[in-house]
């Protein structure tokens, strides 16, 4: 057990999430090396309470829900009853221990890592000062401080005290009538339980469509999805402006206030709650950057052993060096500085590929999660042909035994962005009910850049959804 009262450390990092947590781990394991997390508000970080865990256990009861209504035998039984909301809340809870972070705590304790409480500021090479406390690293300070969620100053909207993803999913009071700024991920799964839940829906969203950054097909899916279960969706929308006299900050998840009025193009909604998803900021204001001639306020550039160029001490994963804002690609990265620091601490060289952080150069998988989920890996079409990339595109819809099986009324495509030059997967996306098994075959194929002819011989197994691959191969069969 390490000294909690201790001033140096082999490895100091700040940021108490998954991130974090996965770095001071693989930069000690095995060794006497001693870390200590620096964390500010709960240890286990967003994703733990406001974002991953949450979200997902809001999701998941409306998820079941439509499966039972359309199987039949079971959707007898179910009829028009909706959720027990009250029941879905309490499952949340019980993800979230009520932001109570004592098992994250003894967790970290546990694995021979220090937990020190306070706002972390690097005040000098290898030096931390927190709340007036210098804690020293003998190897790395590694940022793991991610982002919050941006507000715009949109007139009005910040005074009306507007919900945040924290809020959404900390969700203790239903709004009747809510509006959604912005058309992302975090805006679509937010709609998505909102919707469940009982609540009339808004989104106000600036481009032209849903998930912009997904395959076109996708996102047109998703929004017919939303549309059909209420959400009434504005594409090109400019909010213009908002007032809500009645703002009062009530906590987390529970309506702020009265009314808001919202001035979107030249009509007027009325709501009882806004919920802003309009992006990230990173979370690197207040670390100190400038003490070591880096500028405060933006992402953390790092190089693919994920170290601050012009330093030998410095790492930054996760959110916070801009390179793939996702948990579970935070966590890859913090498992590669880990082992990068462990290596260097012990003289060894960085060769072996874990030393290198790839998956992050078009290679990311990511699901979204909404009445019909998206699962994707790699390039999409646009991307890769952006890139200069000659490539062709295989598509099916989501039409096998598996699926017939899995639901009545299945609703899913799929696509495969292929190499011409190598003929290997570029990119994959599926949508549709329960498609997120699916894209870790998608990634494996993507990373090891396997060829058609050898998926040729990757047999899905008969009755499942995976039959989809067989039909995407037939597509390019000559």
């Amino acid at each position: 057990m390490t000294d909690p009262a201790a001033e140096e450390f082999d490895v100091i990092v700040i940021g108490g999430g998954p991130v974090g947590e996965n770095a001071a781990s693989y930069a000690i394991a095995g060794s006497d090396r001693t870390a200590v997390i620096v964390e500010h508000e709960l240890v286990g970080g967003e994703c733990s309470y406001w974002a991953c865990m949450p979200s997902k256990a809001l999701l998941r009861p409306s998820e079941v829900l439509e499966t039972a209504r359309n199987m039949p035998g079971v959707k007898e039984i179910v009829g028009q009853h909706g959720l027990d909301v009250d029941a879905v809340l309490a499952r949340r809870e019980s993800f979230t221990h009520a932001l109570d972070d004592s098992s994250q705590v003894d967790w970290a304790r546990t694995a021979g890592i220090s937990v020190v409480r306070g706002h972390g500021r690097i005040s000098g090479e290898r030096t931390v000062d927190v709340d007036g406390r210098t804690l020293t690293a003998r190897h790395a300070v590694v940022l793991a401080t991610g982002t919050t969620a941006s507000v715009p100053n949109t007139p009005g909207l910040r005074a009306a005290l507007p919900w945040t993803s924290r809020d959404a999913t900390n969700i203790h009071e239903i709004p009747g009538r809510v509006a959604v700024v912005g058309g992302g991920v975090v805006a679509c799964e937010a709609a998505s339980w909102l919707l469940a839940f009982g609540a009339e829906v808004t989104m106000i969203v600036r481009g032209s469509r849903l998930l912009a950054a997904s395959e076109p097909f996708a996102s047109e899916l998703v929004g017919t999805a939303l549309t059909e279960r209420g959400a009434r969706i504005l594409f090109d929308a400019d909010l213009r402006q908002v007032s809500r006299p009645d703002a009062r900050d009530t906590g987390y998840g529970r309506i702020h206030g009265g009314e808001a009025e919202l001035t979107v193009g030249g009509r007027r909604i009325t709501v009882d709650e806004i919920l802003v998803a309009a992006g990230r900021t990173p979370a690197s204001e207040n670390l100190g950057l400038g003490a070591i001639g880096l500028e405060d306020g933006g992402y953390v550039v790092t190089d693919d052993h994920l170290q601050v160029p012009g330093t030998s001490w410095l790492y930054a994963a996760g959110d916070i060096n801009g390179r793939s804002p996702l948990t579970h690609m935070g966590k890859y990265q913090a498992r590669v500085a880990g082992d990068v620091i462990a290596a260097r601490a012990e003289g060894k060289p960085l060769s072996g590929k874990r030393f290198t952080a790839s998956a992050d150069h078009g290679q990311v998988p990511q699901v979204v999660f909404t009445p019909l989920q998206v699962a994707s890996v790699g390039l999409t079409e646009k991307q890769a042909r952006d890139g200069g990339l000659h490539v062709d595109i295989l598509a099916a819809d989501i039409a096998v035994a598996g699926s017939s099986l899995q639901q009545n009324n299945f609703t899913g495509r799929a696509q495969l962005v292929i190499d011409r030059a190598e003929d290997t997967v570029l990119g994959a996306t599926f949508v549709g009910p329960g498609v997120d098994e699916l894209v870790h075959a998608a990634t494996i194929a993507v990373v090891g850049k396997v060829t058609l002819d050898d998926l040729w011989h990757a047999v899905p197994s008969y009755p499942t959804v995976s039959e989809v691959w067989l039909r995407l191969l037939e597509s390019r069969r000559a």
